[in-house]
This record gives structure tokens, sequence and C-alpha cells, in this order.
């Protein structure tokens, strides 16, 4: 474990680690996320804790997840997913202090490790929020009111197209094959049609 104590691979472990931790908070569920930030987030504890830090660098890092929160909470917050990536990055760099004049993380390793780390969540967080708020493109609700053609005889059961789609129907009358219907409702993926007139 003294490979942990070098400030430059414990830098970039708890840059992993928080970076895990916000890619868990923005796609939850998996569990991959969560293990590894865990993990990182360990790793680098106890690298913290036989190296001397900055108190206030690690008081930015954890400030970082509050505006990260806001962001993915609601669409067109870029402001504060920049907010977050700053706090991240300026903590980061600080965490462990200078000594002798001379950055204890070597400066090369935290502009590249910060620099991609910073670029990786604004392009992933901003995907993220993009892919959450696109309408779905199997809107059900959607293909009430829709024109389709009874592909088969349409009364207990039938397929008719709508929407460019096959779907299973229902009619409380008769529809022969080749008539136009109109989505009149659905249960569940069964749409309820009527011949149009």
């Amino acid at each position: 474990m003294d490979f942990l104590l070098d400030p430059n691979v414990a830098y970039l472990v708890l840059l992993g680690g928080v970076l895990l931790a916000m890619l868990a908070l923005a796609a939850p569920g998996t569990g991959l996320f969560e293990v590894g930030a865990f993990f990182c987030i360990a790793l680098a504890g106890y690298a913290i804790y036989h190296l001397s830090f900055n108190w206030w660098a690690l008081v930015l890092l954890a400030l970082s997840i509050v505006p990260f929160v806001y962001a993915l909470q609601k669409p067109k917050r870029e402001l504060y997913l920049a907010l977050s990536i700053l706090l991240l990055v300026v903590g980061s760099v600080f965490m462990f202090p200078h000594i002798e004049g001379q950055a204890v993380v070597n400066p090369a390793v935290a502009i590249v490790a910060s620099g991609l780390v910073a670029s990786f969540l604004w392009i992933a967080v901003r995907k993220s929020l993009e892919a959450a708020n696109v309408r779905p493109s199997h809107d059900l609700k959607g293909l009430v009111g829709q024109i389709g053609e009874a592909k088969t005889r349409v009364n207990e059961e039938g397929s008719v197209l709508v929407a460019g789609e096959l779907w299973s129907a229902r009619s409380e009358k008769p529809i022969a094959a080749g008539n136009s219907v109109r989505v009149v409702g659905r249960e569940g993926f069964v749409l309820i049609v009527e011949k149009d007139h």
C-alpha cells in the first residue's frame, strides 16, 4: 500500500473516486459506480490519513456534490454543473499542501487529470440529462387520435398499422381488413379503435 502514499497516485485515486461518486448520482442503480467510488474513496482516505492535506480543499470536494445534484434535478442548469466541476478541480488540485515552495502533486498530472475529468463530467452529465428529458419514441398516449389501417379483421382482436407500427387492437364493432381506423383509447399495449369515416 506504500504506492498510495505517493501524492500523485493519491490525487488520481481521489479524483477517480469523486468522479465515480458523481456518476453514481447521475446514473443510479447499477451498483458498479457506487462500488468503484467506495473503494477509490477508501484508498484515497488511507493516503490522506498518512499524508498531510488541506482541510479546506477536502471541504471544497464535498461541496462540489451539492451543485452537481442540483444540476441533475432540472435541465438547463449548466451553471451549477460548471460550479460543481470548478469546486472539484480546485479542491482536488490543492488537496495536498506545497512543501518548500514545490507542489506535492505534479502540476502536469493535476492539469491533465482535472481537465479530463472536467470535460468528461460536462459531456456525460449533459448527455444524460438530454436523454432523460427526451420524449419516448413509443409515447402510447400520443397514439390516441391517430389514424391507421386495419391489417386484419378487427373486433375482439385484430391488428392495425398505426404510426408505422403494427399493433394489437380491438373494436366494439367489427372492422374489415383494409379499412381506415382511428385510435380512441388503449388498454396496455392493445389499441381500442373505431372505423374512421
